[in-house]
């Protein structure tokens, strides 16, 4: 899942995985993959007597190229945070309708008032993660820093995540930036690492490292903590993940109605029900993934909720920085040095 690099309406055309309907009232849903449980659809179509065409999209510009034109057809989508300024901007979604939102207040005080829509104006918050290191156990030493996916001792085995944001996010950290900077030099010193990096690895993947890691064909690698929790799953006695003493990005994916929508009170059902703190803990659960529902979060068995890879402490957290929207000639220049270092 290629989650927060904000690109231009250029960006190829999502790969549909469809749960369509034939007859009653519609609600079109546009989601990442593994974002809900089996069952969530079906026990909403059978409560609310609405049939939902659900598809899937595995990165935030797939979203966009499909939403961007305003006639897309989708009513609900699931934006990465620092995308929803320049889709709001681009007056792209719908105010949120709180007076629909009953179970608004589930919500973990955290995410009730965050920094990318304090208000809740244009989205509510659903899943957060963050980035890190996923390894084997076997490596000695264990990768805890950025640096260590610069070792030459692992060439062919290391991978980084094909996303610009996260690759020059972690270059920019290796080199003590920030890794929302939009300063000219640290950001070609960034991709500067980036290139030095490139030989050393075995490809540039996002959720597909996961069954790599397991095969054990990947060393170590960049990747989504969501990702992570998968893997360790399926394989806890040879897999570790850490978050790196440099820091790391921190993301969330949001829940919005675009404006096209014809379908506004059936949306606000829709996100009323995924905040319901029983359906919300039973999507964590198949998922493994991280809530911003808190009520939802006590209801979780305690070996999720202790999970240092999906909740990790506070103090571990404070090291992350969330992503923030780039200035346009920022990520002008995030993209052209993204695809100057990926042609090289």
């Amino acid at each position: 899942m290629n989650r927060r690099r904000f690109l231009e309406s250029s960006a190829a055309a999502a790969t549909l995985a469809l749960v369509d309907c034939t007859s009653g009232p519609r609600l079109n849903v546009y989601n990442w993959s593994d974002y809900v449980a089996p069952d969530t659809v079906a026990n909403f179509e059978h409560e609310t007597g609405l049939r939902v065409r659900y598809g899937t999209y595995e990165s935030n510009q797939e979203m966009l190229a499909q939403v961007l034109s305003g006639n897309s057809g989708w009513d609900v989508i699931f934006p990465s945070a620092d995308f929803l300024g320049p889709m709001r901007d681009l007056g792209l979604l719908a105010p949120i309708q709180h007076s629909l939102l009953t179970n608004l207040n589930s919500l973990d005080p955290v995410f009730r008032a965050p920094p990318w829509d304090p208000e809740l104006q244009w989205s509510v918050p659903y899943m957060y993660g963050a980035t890190g290191i996923l390894y084997q156990k076997q490596l000695m030493p264990a990768p805890q820093s950025w640096a260590d996916l610069w070792n030459a001792k692992l060439a062919g085995k290391i991978t980084m995540l094909d996303d610009a944001t996260e690759v020059f996010g972690a270059c920019l950290k290796k080199l003590g930036y920030s890794l929302n900077s939009a300063d000219t030099a640290e950001l070609r010193a960034a991709a500067q690492e980036a290139r030095k990096q490139k030989p050393l690895l075995r490809a540039y993947l996002n959720a597909e490292v996961r069954d790599q890691a397991v095969a054990g064909d990947v060393a170590a690698a960049q990747a989504w903590a969501v990702t992570a929790a998968q893997a360790i799953a399926a394989a806890p006695d040879r897999l570790a993940f850490a978050y790196p003493r440099e820091g790391f990005v921190r993301f969330a994916d949001n829940i919005a109605i675009l404006r096209e929508s014809r379908r506004i009170e059936a949306a606000h059902r829709w996100i009323d029900y995924l905040l319901r703190p029983a359906v919300a803990a039973a999507i964590v659960e198949t998922t493994h993934t991280a809530t911003c529902n808190g009520t939802a979060y006590s209801l979780l068995p305690e070996s999720i909720r202790k999970d240092p890879v999906l909740y990790p402490p506070a103090d571990v957290l404070n090291r992350g920085e969330w992503l923030l929207p780039q200035s346009t000639g920022s990520q002008r220049l995030r993209d052209r040095l993204w695809t100057e270092m990926k042609s090289a």
